[in-house]
């Protein structure tokens, strides 16, 4: 029988086994992903704990307000969106190439000592990465101003100047995440049929062109995929990174502030669920809509590397 005449119970029970396996990760998401999508509601009520989520009184636009009034709301979605672009473009691009210099390793214990040395980044925490850069960049003892000091050069303030922070949290974002996703493409690497790769050195390939004509092809469908995912969350910033190494410094808000740390700033004396719900509402419409079209437009050119 052919696959596209199967009735849904029959391919259910064709690929009992693979949905077995996937029951854990189905369930997962039914129970943290779908479950909770009617508490979408919050965010249009003036809640309160007595009454609930559905009992307290419903005030339709009024909790997001708190953005639109505040007069930052353009300014604070423009830099979480051009950190998040960085971070994913840049992060991507850094990854691949270290995923592919790894591969070109013939050493095993060396390549095995790199991805661990490259992926401990990843486990520090975001306030050790906080006091780790504070340390290194403080303006009266930090460790660049006493080389600087020792060489006559005058000493550096960052703390001071609100400029130089988009390189600086972009290399450190950089430095902490790149080993961790190097690892998806180096496992896709890994998967390439190595008898093609054979194939092309008896032809006469080098390493370069091996990369260019191989390689990279087979990466580009792990690549649109990965990209189309985190386009996802384009408008939620990295609260850790950026409240850890920033903190409370005013000077640094113009280039430094983002949806994340402005909201945890307003409503830290009083939180408010249905304020915090209604921004969090906002974000994920945007990524939603973001996602859909990058869908689209990928669907039209390649429909193959498309995620639906």
């Amino acid at each position: 029988m052919e696959k596209s005449k199967l009735t849904f119970f029959q391919k259910v029970k064709r690929y009992r086994t693979l949905l077995l396996m996937c029951t854990p990760a189905i369930i997962f998401f039914l129970a943290f992903s779908y479950a909770p999508m009617p508490g979408i509601y919050v965010a249009f009520v003036k809640y309160n704990y007595r009454d609930g989520i559905f009992g307290s009184k419903f005030v339709g636009l009024n909790n997001f307000k708190f953005l639109i009034q505040s007069g930052k709301l353009l300014e604070l979605t423009k830099n979480t969106i051009l950190y998040n672009l960085a971070f994913i473009i840049l992060g991507n691009v850094l990854a691949v190439f270290v995923a592919i210099l790894l591969n070109e390793l013939r050493s095993k214990w060396f390549k095995k000592v790199s991805q661990t040395m490259m992926f401990l980044p990843y486990f520090i925490s975001q306030v050790l990465v906080g006091i780790l850069v504070y340390n290194l960049l403080n303006y009266d003892y930090g460790f660049v101003n006493s080389i600087l000091t020792s060489m006559g050069l005058e000493k550096w303030g960052p703390y001071s100047d609100p400029n130089v922070w988009p390189v600086l949290l972009v290399i450190i974002y950089l430095w902490q995440q790149t080993g961790y996703n190097s690892v998806v493409y180096f496992a896709a690497i890994m998967g390439i049929d190595q008898e093609t790769i054979e194939a092309a050195k008896v032809d006469g390939a080098n390493g370069f062109q091996k990369i260019r004509y191989i390689i990279l092809p087979s990466l580009k469908p792990t690549i649109v995929i990965l990209l189309l995912f985190a386009l996802g969350g384009i408008v939620k910033g990295n609260f850790g990174l950026f409240y850890n190494i920033i903190g409370t410094n005013s000077l640094l808000y113009p280039t430094t502030d983002i949806i994340e740390t402005f909201v945890y700033r307003a409503t830290i004396t009083e939180f408010n669920f249905a304020t915090a719900s209604s921004v969090g509402l906002y974000q994920s419409i945007i990524g939603f809509v973001t996602v859909m079209v990058s869908n689209f437009v990928v669907k039209k050119i390649e429909p193959d590397y498309s995620l639906f």
